[in-house]
């Protein structure tokens, strides 16, 4: 098998819907940018809030590797 290396990335997706729909728009936007996404790891969960405690948005920070291309 060649040697290969890849690039990790965080980031954040939200959704006002659930985690899920958070986690898979983080990818979904990173596909369009990144080639040969490989992995994405959910790294933590939480939620944003409005100034009465209710729940606005889910937030998903997610771990995305692809491979690297140097330079």
């Amino acid at each position: 098998m060649p040697e290969s290396v890849y690039k990790v990335i965080e980031l954040v997706g939200t959704s006002g819907e659930s985690w899920e729909k958070a986690a898979a728009n983080a990818v979904d936007q990173a596909g369009k940018s990144l080639r040969d996404l490989r992995v994405a790891e959910i790294v933590k969960l939480d939620m944003q809030l409005d100034a009465k405690g209710k729940v606005e948005a889910f937030r998903a920070k997610v771990s995305v590797s692809f491979k690297f291309e140097g330079t």
